[in-house]
Parts: structure tokens; C-alpha cells; sequence
């Protein structure tokens, strides 16, 4: 499974504002909502605090995926949201977490979650130089070329 073709630019985020970590879920669900990709902005962002208080899903190098199920997501979304001050999101190696892997899949399709969640962690340890990539993207579309382009390079 690829990542990329998950991504659509109205998921995509290229400046959180936020600086704290409920905060930052706030943001991406109102823009989520905004972008009317979501209907329910305040269920999706409980059930993402939800999950992180359960642990953090900051897996390092600057890299973290909330995820949860939502009954209302028929289709998988996935988004990317990059903070370019870092946020602390309890990290195990204490470093700010700078891009965010946003995945929202449905409660009946439990297999789909950990497919896209695999397929996000493969990407993160075979590109050694994904975050900054993504970080030095300017608008959405570029972003998405950055993991195109990253997970194409894994099947060379």
C-alpha cells in the first residue's frame, strides 16, 4: 500500500500555528471541517485525544501519526500537517515532533487502519531525509510530491 495516493490537498497542512498538543489536534480537525472532509470536527478531536492519552503516537524523528476510527468515514482519510516550530507530542527520543501523519478510518475496516499505519511507518524508516523534505515543501501539492517521490524511491 501506498500513502501517497491517499492524500488529497485539501488534507494536506503546510503551517500548524499551534504549539501544544491538544491544540494542534484542535487545529487540524477545524481544518478538516473547514475543508469539509469531515462533518463532526468535535468527535473526531475527542477520539483523538482520546488515542494519545492511551500513548503517544510520536514514533520519533520528528514524526508522529494520530490516528482513530470514526463512524462517519466510509473511505480512509489520510492527511499530513507540518508544524515547522515542533511540538511537544511525548516523543521517546524528546525531540519536537514537526510532521504529523493524520489517519481516519472507519470502525468496520480495523485491517485498513494497520495497512495505511505500516505503510507510514515504512516510509519514515527507508527516507532518512523525509521530514525535511516535507518541511521545505510550500503548499499541499508539493507535499504530496514529496512522498510520491519517497515511496517511489523504495520500490527502485
Amino acid at each position: 500500500m501506498k500513502v501517497y495516493p491517499l492524500l488529497t490537498e485539501a488534507t494536506v497542512i503546510v503551517d500548524l500555528q499551534s504549539r501544544e498538543r491538544d491544540a494542534l489536534l484542535e487545529e487540524m480537525a477545524l481544518f478538516l471541517k473547514e475543508k469539509e472532509v469531515i462533518r463532526q470536527d468535535k468527535e473526531l478531536l475527542e477520539k483523538l485525544i482520546q488515542r494519545e492519552n492511551l500513548g503517544s503516537t510520536a514514533i520519533g524523528k520528528g514524526i508522529s501519526i494520530p490516528h482513530c476510527k470514526l463512524k462517519e468515514v466510509k473511505n480512509a482519510i489520510v492527511g499530513v500537517a507540518v508544524s515547522r516550530k515542533g511540538v511537544d507530542f511525548g516523543s521517546s527520543d524528546r525531540k519536537p515532533t514537526h510532521v504529523f501523519f493524520l489517519v481516519i478510518t472507519s470502525p468496520e475496516n480495523p485491517s485498513l487502519n494497520l495497512q495505511i499505519l505500516a505503510a507510514i511507518a515504512q516510509l519514515v524508516r527507508n527516507s532518512a531525509s523525509l521530514v525535511r523534505k516535507i518541511m521545505g515543501a510550500k503548499n499541499p501539492r508539493k507535499v504530496i510530491d514529496v512522498i510520491r517521490e519517497e515511496e517511489e524511491k523504495l520500490n527502485e
